[in-house]
């Protein structure tokens, strides 16, 4: 695990309340695969082909990733839009790094990041109440 878990829970108590609040960060919104309750987490999320990767600072043992993998999917609010994700699984560093743009900052070798999570974008469908023509 790159990062170690007491950091993880001063970020959720501390940090991530302050993020969420300030709408500047991307933020997943998830169900509790045991309570239901619903979470919100601020992240990084990199647009990638067909959906999101998000970097697994402290590994997919991570209760928002385990949370994730349970469900199937989550909602992701971007600069004031929310996305509907699924399809989420737990991939290696060369596949995430192959799908990242090239100008996209990849975590340093040094804090061993080895596991990120992508998932898919649902596509809106556009519904009319119109009938076709006959």
């Amino acid at each position: 695990m790159p990062m170690p878990r007491w950091w993880g829970h001063i970020n959720k108590r501390v940090f991530n309340p302050r993020a969420v609040a300030s709408g500047k960060w991307p933020v997943l919104t998830h169900v509790g695969r045991a309570s239901g309750t619903t979470y919100r987490t601020p992240l990084d999320a990199h647009p990638v082909e067909g959906g999101y990767l998000f970097v697994l600072v402290y590994g997919s043992g991570s209760d928002w990733v385990r949370n994730i993998l349970t469900s199937g999917s989550a909602r992701l609010r971007v600069e004031g839009h929310d996305l509907e994700l699924t399809a989420p699984r737990v991939v290696g560093r060369d596949e995430a790094f192959e799908a990242m743009p090239a100008d996209v900052a990849r975590p340093p070798k040094l804090l061993r990041i080895n596991e990120f999570l992508r998932m898919d974008l649902v596509e809106a469908r556009h519904t009319t109440n119109r009938r076709p023509r006959e």
